[in-house]
Parts: C-alpha cells; sequence; structure tokens
C-alpha cells in the first residue's frame, strides 16, 4: 500500500506493479507480446531435442574459410569506407548488383529503385510504416508468415485472410474478399504475399493463378507486397517468374540475402515503384540514420569473387535432401489423419493434426519427448490454425529430422488414444499475434 516517504510525499510501494510505465506506451506497443511458445524453445535448444522449429538456414555449407578470407581482406583494403556512415538508400554498386540477382526471376530493374534495409523484416517494417494508420486493412495468405503478422500488429493494421490450398492462394477468395471489403466501405492498403515456397505452407502459387493475382489486384487498384526470400531455393528446374516481373509499378518486391548467403550480414531489400521508393528511403533513415556499409560491401564483394550461383545450388541440393529426409519420414511413420504439404523448394511442410488434436496443446508434450515444432496459431491473425503446425527441414541432418519425425508421431499417437478415450479437449485461447524470434521465423 502507499508509503509516505522522508518529505511527506506519498510513493508507490515498491514492486506493486511489474511494469511502472504501462501506462505511457503507446497504444500500438499493448499488441507487442512474446509468444508463449518462445519459453519453450530455450528448453529445445537443447542437443538432445530435434528442433523441426526454426527456420535457421544451414551455414555452415557456406566456404567460411573463404568469407573469412573475403571480410579480413574487405577491412584491409576497404576499410576507412566499410567502416563509415553509408547511403540511406544502401550502397550503390550492391544494388546493381541485386538487380542481377533479381533478374534469375525474371525482373528486369533499374538500381535506383532499389533501397537495401536490414533483412527484409526490415523492408517490412517500413511498407507498413509508410502505409498503414490503425485499422487499415492488409490482406495476407492464410496462414502467413508469423514476422510480417507480428509487425501489421505492432502498427494496429487489421489483417484479413485469403484461402489457400496446395496451389497458393485461392484467385476467387482474393476476389471475392477484395470486393466484399470495397462494398463494406473498407480501404485496402495492400495485400501481403509469400507466393513462392510460402512460409509457413511451403506451397508455390502456379503460373496461372499468379496472371489471375496480378489481374485481380490491378482492376481493384490494390498495391501487392511481394515477399520472396526463398525464390531461388528451388528443388526443380528454373526459379519461377516473380509477380513484380510482370508488374513493375503495382508490386512491391521484398529480397534478402539471409538464405541464399546467410542471415548474419543482415542484407535484404525492396524495389518499389519511383513515389514508395521516395518514402521508403526517408523511413529508412528516420529509422537507422544509413545501413551498415561494412556488411553491405561484404555482400557486394562475395557477390563478385564468388561463384554465388554455384553456392546457391550447393544450399538447393542439401535442402532438398533434407526435404526428401521429411517427407518419406511423414509418409512411413505418421498415423492416419495427419496430412502435410509437399513442397518443391524452401524450407518448411505445413501438417494438419487429426481431428480433436491441437497444436499448441501438444507442443509442451512434444518438447518432453524432445522434439520441437512451431504451432500453427502464431501464423494466423485471429489465432486459428490450431490443428496445424509447421515442420522446418533446412536445419538438421537428415538422420535428425527421420528421428524427430519418430518422436513427434509417437506423441501424436499417445494423443489420439487420449482422445479416443476422453473425447476432444477444448482448444487453448490465443488473442492477438504472437511476435517471434529468429529462432521461430
Amino acid at each position: 500500500m502507499p508509503q509516505e516517504s522522508d518529505h511527506g510525499q506519498t510513493v508507490a510501494a515498491q514492486g506493486s506493479r511489474i511494469d511502472a510505465y504501462v501506462d505511457r506506451y503507446a497504444a500500438r506497443a499493448t499488441g507487442m507480446v512474446a509468444s508463449e511458445v518462445r519459453a519453450l524453445f530455450a528448453v529445445a535448444s537443447r542437443p538432445e531435442v530435434v528442433s523441426l522449429a526454426g527456420g535457421m538456414p544451414y551455414v555452415t555449407a557456406l566456404p567460411l574459410d573463404t568469407v573469412g578470407e573475403l571480410v579480413a581482406d574487405l577491412v584491409a583494403r576497404r576499410g576507412p569506407v566499410a567502416l563509415q556512415y553509408g547511403s540511406g538508400q544502401g550502397d550503390p554498386h550492391l544494388r546493381e548488383q541485386i538487380c542481377d540477382v533479381m533478374r534469375m526471376e525474371g525482373i528486369e530493374a533499374n538500381s535506383d529503385d532499389v533501397v537495401v534495409t536490414v533483412g527484409s523484416q526490415q523492408a517490412l517494417d517500413l511498407i507498413t510504416r509508410i502505409f498503414i494508420d490503425p485499422g487499415d486493412v492488409i490482406l495476407a495468405e492464410g496462414p502467413s508468415y508469423v514476422g510480417a503478422l507480428g509487425t501489421f500488429s505492432a502498427y494496429q493494421a487489421k489483417v484479413v485472410h485469403i484461402a489457400m490450398d496446395d496451389e497458393g492462394v485461392i484467385p476467387e477468395s482474393l476476389a471475392q474478399t477484395i470486393y466484399a471489403l470495397k462494398t463494406a466501405g473498407s480501404p485496402i492498403k495492400f495485400f501481403y504475399t509469400i507466393p513462392t515456397f510460402q512460409n509457413p505452407a511451403g506451397v508455390t502459387l502456379n503460373a496461372a493463378r499468379r496472371q489471375q493475382v496480378l489481374d485481380i489486384c490491378q482492376r481493384a487498384d490494390v498495391l501487392i507486397v511481394e515477399d520472396n526470400p526463398y525464390g531461388l531455393l528451388g528443388f526443380d528446374g528454373e526459379p519461377m517468374r516473380a509477380l513484380r516481373a510482370d508488374n513493375a509499378d503495382g508490386v512491391v518486391y521484398l529480397g534478402s540475402f539471409s538464405k541464399t548467403l546467410a542471415p548474419g550480414f543482415r542484407v535484404g531489400w525492396a524495389l518499389a515503384p519511383h513515389a514508395i521508393r521516395d518514402k521508403l528511403v526517408l523511413a529508412m533513415e528516420s529509422a537507422v540514420l544509413s545501413h551498415s556499409s561494412f556488411t553491405q560491401l561484404a555482400v557486394g564483394q562475395y557477390l563478385a569473387t564468388q561463384p554465388w550461383r554455384e553456392q546457391i545450388k550447393t544450399f538447393r541440393e542439401l535442402y532438398r535432401e533434407r526435404r526428401d529426409a521429411m517427407l518419406s519420414s511423414l509418409e512411413a511413420l505418421m498415423p492416419a489423419g495427419f496430412t502435410w504439404t509437399r513442397p518443391s523448394g524452401g524450407f518448411f511442410v505445413w501438417a494438419t493434426l487429426p481431428e480433436g488434436l491441437d497444436s499448441k496443446a501438444l507442443l509442451p508434450r512434444a518438447v518432453s519427448e524432445r522434439v520441437a515444432f512451431v504451432p500453427g496459431t502464431g501464423f494466423y491473425a485471429d489465432g486459428g490454425g490450431a490443428r496445424h503446425m509447421r515442420l522446418s527441414y533446412c536445419y538438421p541432418e537428415p538422420d535428425r529430422i527421420r528421428e524427430g519425425v519418430r518422436r513427434l508421431a509417437g506423441v501424436i499417437e499417445q494423443e489420439l488414444r487420449l482422445r479416443d478415450t476422453f473425447g476432444t479437449g477444448s482448444s487453448p485461447d490465443h488473442i492477438g499475434v504472437d511476435t517471434p524470434g529468429p529462432d521461430l521465423a
């Protein structure tokens, strides 16, 4: 209870409030909550636990000695530039190299329209900052990337999910949702999509649907934000043609070197129409003043001196082997009623539990059996997805993947026996959007 100080003033009893600043935060900060499942991953990171949760690239496959020499050479030769402030838009030469990378997906772009960012996550934040007022509508696939949903929630956007199937977002659902929102007088700020090897679903929007999505959004005057971190990591054939390749004015394209080089460099980019580009640069400068010249020049030197296309092929073969290990294990071990997607690239499988099971309730039991996954609820703004889970195959060795699936299958079989004995349990409440950690993204 209140106490009197030596000067006769009333002060709050020490420890009476967990957060002394709770009444002073901006309204948007109330939605910034850490995921309750994140605490479990302190346990899941133990070596005896097989983590099928995190979307961490297997950076050990890089020629690390060569990368180390490249960085040392950069400091020795260009240290005064690499360690100095840089441009708010990004290093000009790196922006030209980024255009070469995007050309692999059919994009012909001018480097003046590229804005380098601190990973594509910052590009998402900047796009949301310049477009969203509280209550504005963003369309997003259901399920969608947890990091994007956390950003949208922080800016108090209203996320409306668009249905997907094994061929990606369903154009008819997109068109119907746009019509319904516009009829209700709810303006749509943009449609956020990961069309290629989607996170978390692992599915890819086919070529015919890509053109349909472009046509629908162009007719409705809805901007598309195309997030494409996995586009070069396909297991069959050439990279898919990006949405941005067929609409320069209606698509903002986000890319990243986190998956094709290493996330530790924290270098991504946005390719945007001129007016949006200018706003992005201003927002970037207000956020960080300037980029890390050091990491940008390091990435630029890597692209200029190393066989980076061959390295991407190495990653593709490595992830293909791990994808195959997961799919074959799921086929051999999972009980009836458990279904999953079959990705042709990227990092993730999206699985659906049998009726009556809840992935969030299942997670603590799975961790106790030394296997981890990400529950599906984190990938829906409305807390849906209770029967789903994301399984990642990018980081563990194939034998570890097989063992992880074996452990997970055992947990699910045990839960099915409990379900059959006691009936369907109630799903735990889930309100709001979990804020992800890097290990969950």
